[in-house]
């Protein structure tokens, strides 16, 4: 009898547990609410709120306000300098750095013991349970699993509170006995430079049976080429034959599967999409041919949905879970056990189906474009360049676009500055294929292209290789769950990327 085999058993109390997401999806959101009422009604934050007089959603939304960071940020700086019960009951020593704010470089996201058990390691738990659900034949345990993380960041740290990637956090406090059945080892997992860490891992793993990865694909792509280089295959399953599934996250897999698909040939590779970011662990793919996401629903996380046509204005429409609507975009707020209340996290979400509940990422409420009324989001963005890729036999590593307001010729357009992996033999084709896919599942961005009379032909210029990670590196930024905005409404992001690009070109050219 294989370990697989043995381990799955104890996963199947637990996949028969995920069988009421099917059909008592209210009543399990209604129990987490109330745990959460209970455990934060003595805090600092719960008798403000005045959370034991809770007893109804009504009564929730009338005594909670709806969060940003910025409402938040002043009793977290407190909790990080020791203060007890402030969001949450007792202290909380770890806090996951995350992309800052318009104010601040850097979010500080509390994770409390509560919440590493209670959301993010659950979420590890399910990803395995649902994926031996969906593949009985599984041998992952009787290999390594390569986990790739971030670091520690020690310049941020306080006499009373840890800091660090959301990823090192997670490793950093996981059972031990988790370190059976993963590599690299922990001291190269956490280490901040990612050229050095990239190195080491494919130098610890590339002779060990690794069956699984888990990690962000952009820079678990790197890793992996680093490993054929060293190994000197041109294939991963030369190097690892039983290598079977990769659970990814933290950006969309599609702009990197035709790449995946070149490293590891092998039929019967899986992809499993997870949902796991700094503020809790959401969703995850339980059949592996939809790209739509299960929502969790009985981990220590309430959710609410603000309608993205309202979203930024005075007095917005929140909806429970029971409220949401099938295909309409939504903006999502949580409140969780690492004490976020009515927390607006950020990323905008469209379900597909109810019973269960299923959605794909449809972006960001910060990265869009609507500088002319167009509404472009990153879902529509990536399907869009997937369409290009596919029809030109090209490959995306990486990219962002924004606006141009107005040229010399006072024309307005987007300007997409994108890393090519394998270029496009005809640019103009592709950029043509990329503005009639963006038309045609897009219908505001449709009627500013009307004629060229809003919008014309989006721009693409190509960035030199290694721009991307060049300018995350510069910011400090390089490895982990980081990356760079796929969509701007202002041209501050573009504008530096693009100055390094000319930078080095003429460099070259000197």
């Amino acid at each position: 009898m294989n370990l697989t085999s043995i381990f799955s058993r104890f996963f199947l109390p637990r996949q028969k547990e995920l069988e009421r997401y099917d059909t008592e999806p209210e009543a399990l959101q209604n129990i987490v609410m109330r745990h959460l009422l209970a455990r934060g009604r003595d805090t600092e934050y719960g008798r403000k709120h005045l959370f034991g007089s809770i007893n109804s959603y009504e009564k929730w939304c009338k005594n909670i306000p709806v969060n940003t960071y910025e409402e938040l940020k002043d009793d977290i700086e407190r909790m990080r300098h020791g203060e007890k019960s402030v969001l949450w009951p007792g202290g909380v020593q770890w806090y996951a750095k995350s992309s800052g704010t318009t104010n601040d470089k850097s979010k500080f996201i509390p994770v409390s013991p509560e919440g590493l058990k209670r959301v993010h390691y659950a979420g590890g738990r399910d990803a395995v349970a649902l994926y031996l659900r969906s593949n009985p034949g599984s041998r992952m345990f009787d290999g390594k699993g390569l986990i790739l993380g971030g670091s520690h960041a020690p310049n941020y740290n306080l006499r009373d509170s840890l800091v660090g990637d959301l990823s090192s956090i997670l490793i950093e406090n996981i059972n031990p006995l988790v370190n059976l059945v993963r590599v690299p080892k922990k001291d190269t997992a956490l280490l901040s430079d990612f050229e050095e860490k990239r190195d080491r891992i494919a130098r610890e793993t590339f002779r060990k049976n690794v069956t699984n990865l888990s990690g962000v694909p952009s820079w678990m792509l790197s890793v992996l080429v680093h490993v054929l280089e060293i190994s000197g295959k041109k294939h991963l399953e030369e190097v690892w034959p039983n290598l079977e599934v990769f659970f990814h996250g933290g950006i969309a897999f599609t702009p990197y599967r035709h790449q995946y698909e070149q490293l590891i040939t092998k039929p019967d590779m899986h992809y499993m999409e997870t949902y796991n970011a700094s503020e809790g662990f959401f969703g995850l793919q339980d059949d592996l041919s939809d790209p739509a996401m299960l929502l969790m629903l009985d981990y220590d996380i309430f959710y609410e949905f603000i309608p993205m046509d309202e979203f930024g204005k005075e007095n917005p429409t929140v909806v429970p879970l029971t409220g949401v609507e099938v295909g309409k975009n939504y903006a999502m707020l949580i409140s969780t056990s690492c004490g976020l209340w009515r927390y607006v996290i950020g990323d905008t979400v469209r379900f597909t189906q109810k019973y269960p509940y299923k959605f794909v990422i449809t972006g960001r409420t910060k990265h869009f474009i609507n500088a002319f009324g167009e509404e472009v989001v990153v879902d529509n963005a990536e399907k869009a360049l997937a369409h290009a890729c596919r029809m030109t036999q090209t490959e995306v590593s990486d990219y962002t676009a924004a606006p141009v307001f107005m040229d010399n010729h006072a024309q307005c357009r987007h300007q997409w500055l994108i890393e090519f992996g394998k270029e496009p033999a005809d640019i103009d084709g592709f950029v043509k294929l990329l503005d009639a896919k963006l038309q045609e599942i897009n219908s505001d961005y449709e009627a500013k292209r009307f004629k060229d009379i809003t919008l014309q032909l989006p721009e693409v210029v190509v960035a030199r290789k290694g721009l991307f990670n060049d300018w995350l590196k510069s910011k400090g930024k390089l490895g982990g769950q980081h990356k760079v905005p796929r969509l701007s409404n202002n041209r501050e992001i573009i504008e530096q990327l693009l100055q390094m690009n000319r930078q080095t070109r003429t460099n070259d050219e000197g």
